[in-house]
């Protein structure tokens, strides 16, 4: 392995735990900071607060070895050689990223600093950021000389942020200082050298010794804009195969067909294509709204991403009317949901559709029986438990006696349901499928009426036990 580089990570959320663990992974010794001291020692006593793949494995074997947690952000900071910035830029009002939890952390980096430090942004931040991150160094008295500031923008999907770390796309260094990115250089040498992959017990993913991790060196603020510019295309995608999912509905084409014929196109890829209630998440809906206010801030009218915002809220407006016109009324009708989380293989429920369209269901007086195989605990502040908001410990508990089931999140388990005891389960055989996981004919062979997105749907003659309504 390379040279071990001492890191600091500053924050614990999604991308600083996942960045510390993965820097421990490589051989650099990591201190992570969070300024939440319930958290730090849930992790130092071994908890991990986030559900992500392969995270408290890398965890527990660098606990107390490669990485340590820690409350006291002064001390970390000079002990290390890089500090990586990884705390939350939320939307503000105007859609412009708020940086002020940035602008606390480099202030107090800044009373820290007695040598020269490469200071990493590792927080998605508008361009420009290095620059005011560079001046509120120097506001503070810290020299020049003292620090460089990098742009290193994460490419993470939550689900799957261990692999996408350390066996990425690529990498990308926006460094406008040749001693700064000489640092970069010599903290992603085991992935970009491919010494990594090499060891006995490397994380396996697409990457190998001989086909290792590209590195891409920029300015800064082409690294900044990258970020926001890859998340606004991909969402761009998202509400594209949306857009043309409700066309091929109206005119009875199968847009799972359309979207295989287009993703063949090697210019084109079948990745993002798949249409559904629409993109959520702590990335794309912030990303595209910060990408269209640094536009608007320099003068441009970037269109373009209005309307992928407006097509992915009515995407979930579309399919609520679908689950209005398959049962008529809704007041009193009991709904199984399947599904949280903004997509499947995370807790997370930040913008996610599921949570939109159950509100609107509630609203509607529907009765919502749900579950998600990780995103219940933390959806119960969003959506408290009550006589009309009940969570099930699995699918068929969800499903028994309602009067239809919905797929809101795409968990693998959700794609592989026993069908004839989902039909036993459920009052009306009625499954509203928001994530396309089967195939009509398979439903219509079971007998459910199924609808779907961007499909035709297929009806089933109804056969039910009476039920005395909930008003």
């Amino acid at each position: 392995m390379s040279e071990s580089v001492s890191i600091c990570v500053i924050g614990s959320g999604y991308v600083g735990l996942v960045a510390a663990a993965c820097f421990a992974e490589i051989g650099h010794k990591v201190l992570c900071v969070d300024n939440d001291e319930a958290k730090v020692r849930m992790l130092f006593e071994g908890g991990v607060p986030i559900f992500e793949h392969n995270l408290p494995e890398l965890l527990a074997r660098h606990r107390h070895h490669n990485i340590e947690f820690t409350a006291d952000l002064p001390a970390a900071v000079e002990r290390c050689e890089a500090v990586f910035i990884a705390v939350g830029t939320p939307q503000g009002d105007s859609g412009a990223a708020d940086l002020s939890y940035v602008e606390a952390v480099v202030s107090e980096i800044a009373r820290s600093i007695r040598d020269y430090k490469v200071i990493v942004e590792k927080s998605t931040v508008p361009v420009y950021t290095n620059e005011w991150i560079s001046r509120v160094l120097q506001r503070h008295g810290v020299p020049p000389a003292s620090f460089d500031v990098v742009s290193n923008p994460e490419f993470l999907r939550e689900g799957t942020a261990v692999t996408d770390f350390l066996h990425p796309d690529r990498i990308v260094v926006g460094a406008n200082s040749t001693r700064a990115a000489e640092v970069l250089r010599r903290i992603y040498a085991p992935l970009t050298g491919g010494a990594y992959y090499a060891q006995s017990g490397a994380l396996a993913g697409a990457c190998s010794a001989q086909r290792p991790a590209p590195l891409l060196v920029t300015s800064a603020q082409s690294a900044e804009i990258m970020k926001h510019a890859s998340n606004a295309f991909l969402a761009l995608k998202i509400s594209f195969i949306n857009a043309v999912a409700n066309l091929a509905e109206a005119v009875d084409a199968d847009i799972e067909d359309i979207a295989a014929g287009m993703g063949l196109d090697s210019r084109i890829g079948p990745r993002f294509l798949r249409a559904g209630l629409g993109y959520g998440g702590s990335c794309f809906p912030k990303d595209v709204a910060a990408f269209h206010w640094v536009a608007q801030q320099r003068g441009i009218d970037f269109q373009l991403l209005d309307e992928v915002r407006k097509i992915n809220e009515t995407q979930k407006d579309i399919f609520f009317n679908k689950v209005l016109s398959s049962l008529w009324t809704l007041r009193g009708k009991r709904l199984a949901t399947l599904g949280l989380a903004f997509k499947g293989g995370t807790d997370d429920i930040r913008e996610s559709p599921a949570i939109d369209v159950i509100q609107k269901l509630l609203a509607a007086g529907a009765i919502i029986t749900v579950y998600d195989p990780a995103a219940m605990e933390r959806a119960k502040s969003e959506l408290p438990p009550s006589d009309k908001m009940r969570y099930a410990g699995s699918v068929y508990e969800a499903a028994k006696d309602a009067d239809a089931l919905l797929i809101l999140t795409d968990w693998r388990e959700f794609a592989s349901i026993d069908l004839v005891r989902l039909n036993r389960e459920l009052r009306f055989p009625i499954v509203i499928d928001g994530r396309n996981l089967y195939k009509p004919e398979q439903m219509r062979e079971h007998g459910f009426t199924y609808v779907s997105v961007g499909r035709p749907a297929s009806y089933q003659a109804q056969q039910g036990k009476p039920r005395t309504m909930v008003l």
